[in-house]
């Protein structure tokens, strides 16, 4: 006779190996993720500060007295203003120019 087919043995060793290579690397997956969201707000805050001081230099140095004014703008913005991948919100210090983040 020839046997076919696994052991229950077998089974429960490869069920075991498969679930702690799981147990390794969903936290990784997950911290990766939250990296990605923090590196695209801090992207977009970048993209947001340069479009503020091209708004400048097209204006004779004169900043926008709000964000709407580079936001709302498709001559800046022509796929609509960046949101926060976080889920904070932009905002705009008329004193120093830059746009900070909420979250």
């Amino acid at each position: 006779m020839k046997r076919t087919g696994f052991t229950l043995t077998e089974l429960l060793i490869v069920v075991l190996i498969l679930g702690a290579l799981a147990f390794i690397a969903i936290p990784r997956i997950s911290a990766s993720a939250a990296t990605a969201k923090e590196n695209a707000c801090a992207t977009n805050i970048d993209m947001l500060n340069s479009q503020i001081e091209m708004y400048a230099a097209n204006n004779d140095g004169t900043y926008p007295t709000a964000l709407t004014d580079v936001t709302g703008d498709a001559d800046y913005f022509p796929d609509g203003a960046p949101t926060c991948p976080l889920g904070g919100t932009y905002t705009y210090s008329t004193t120093t120019h830059r746009v900070t983040c909420s979250h």
